[in-house]
């Protein structure tokens, strides 16, 4: 069978599994579904071996750097708003991490709980496309993880927040009158709704690697329409591509050497198709993809549909979330009051780490997905086109990388 009649046989799998959840609907207007409770990801292989490991009730993978919890959601009779609301603080780990929150799509029938397992294996990637680069996209039985939300965890945030701690106290800038205790983010997740229907299976990860690691909280919040006739919209997801190297997958430096192509199939009366990407570059110390502004080019059958520039020059104000960020001083001339009048002198002023701008992050933000309308897709087979055309490869302990996820979504 053909690579397109077995994307288009996993599509219609998809289709009907969202759809199946539909027959029993609740009218209550608003839940709130409490996921993990300040669950500890952490970097603890004689804790968590390889393997699959369930404590009650929660799965840890990945030596205890992935937490996976089965959840029960019922079907919304009314267009329903959802909203991933995740809390963090450090454990003890005091670097900035990678993060991210995601669901593992129902009609997979390969999948990281399985695979852990040993039962089954990502299907083997096309090494002319994807280099050994596995479980980044679809293939026989297989749908890659979905993200609910990509997060960056802040420098230690919380666990160094006391005001005298050892480590923090003397790194506070005057402009803030207190580390913060936590960082929380929120998003609206509504597009995922045909997923979050039935028994799901919700995860967090952390690119920890210490044994105290982070602590963090998952709520997920619905909120249905109080209007009867606002039905729930007929609509559906379609994963395209993950990259984040949650269980047994290398570095995605892919991006350096080529662009990533990955077949979809859109079914006849699909409307409102939109795009949601997700992109964060990282690594490479001082010139790498992390802190070099580096264009992201999508094209869908050769046609570029979106071209930007994913950068963050914000990060300065996520200060009081960073209490362990390095700090370095750098010398300049300020203009200031003083007690005669208008002065100026040279300084030393420190500038943190966590102040740097970044590839679409800092330490303490979430990532919000873009959205990209593709008004002008016909129903058949087409090709996306992800191109990062400056970005560079993983070398040495300069470990350039892009972490890139995409699904396609549509109504009937």
């Amino acid at each position: 069978m053909g690579l397109v009649k077995k994307l288009a046989l996993l599509t219609l799998l998809l289709v009907l599994t969202q759809w199946s959840f539909g027959k029993s609907k609740t009218d209550v207007e608003k839940l709130s579904l409490s996921l993990f409770e300040e669950v500890n990801i952490q970097f603890n292989p004689g804790k968590y071996p390889d393997g699959l490991n369930e404590v009650n009730g929660t799965i840890h993978l990945a030596n205890g750097r992935i937490a996976v919890k089965k959840v029960e959601i019922p079907a919304f009779k009314r267009n329903t708003k959802a909203t991933t609301k995740i809390t963090l603080t450090s454990n003890g780990d005091p670097w900035d991490k990678s993060g991210s929150c995601f669901l593992i799509p129902k009609s997979s029938l390969i999948n990281m709980l399985n695979v852990a397992k040993g039962e089954h294996i990502f299907p083997a990637a096309d090494s002319t496309k994807y280099e050994k680069l596995v479980g980044i996209v679809s293939g026989k039985d297989y749908l890659p993880t979905i993200e609910l939300m990509r997060f960056m965890t802040p420098f230690g945030v919380g666990h160094f927040s006391g005001a005298n701690d050892s480590t923090s106290r003397k790194r506070m800038p005057v402009y803030i009158d207190g580390w913060a205790k936590n960082v929380q983010w929120e998003q609206d997740v509504s597009d995922l709704m045909p997923l979050l229907e039935g028994e799901v299976y919700v995860g967090v990860y952390v690119d920890t690697w210490t044994e105290k690691g982070y602590n963090v909280s998952v709520k997920l919040d619905f909120e249905q329409s109080k209007i009867r006739r606002d039905k729930m919209p007929e609509r559906y997801v379609q994963p395209l591509i993950n990259t984040v190297f949650y269980l047994g997958q290398s570095i995605p430096d892919i991006f350096a050497r080529k662009d990533v192509s990955i077949p979809f199939v859109i079914p006849e009366k699909a409307k409102n198709i939109r795009l949601k990407y997700i992109t964060t570059g990282h690594g490479g110390h001082s010139g790498g993809d992390e802190f070099v502004e580096k264009e992201n080019i999508i094209s869908v059958d050769g046609t570029e549909v979106f071209r930007f520039t994913p950068w963050r020059s914000d990060c300065a104000s996520f200060r009081r979330f960073n209490p362990t960020s390095g700090v370095w001083l750098q010398k300049r001339t300020v203009a200031y009051i003083s007690q005669t009048g208008r002065a100026e002198k040279e300084i030393e002023e420190p500038l943190a780490s966590s102040d740097l701008s970044r590839s679409n992050w800092c330490p303490g933000s979430d990532v919000t997905p873009e959205t990209i309308f593709l008004p002008n897709l016909s129903p058949g087979n087409h090709t996306l086109t992800i191109s990062i055309p400056k970005a560079q490869a993983a070398a040495g302990n300069a470990l350039n990388h892009w972490l890139v996820s995409a699904y396609l979504v549509w109504e009937y």
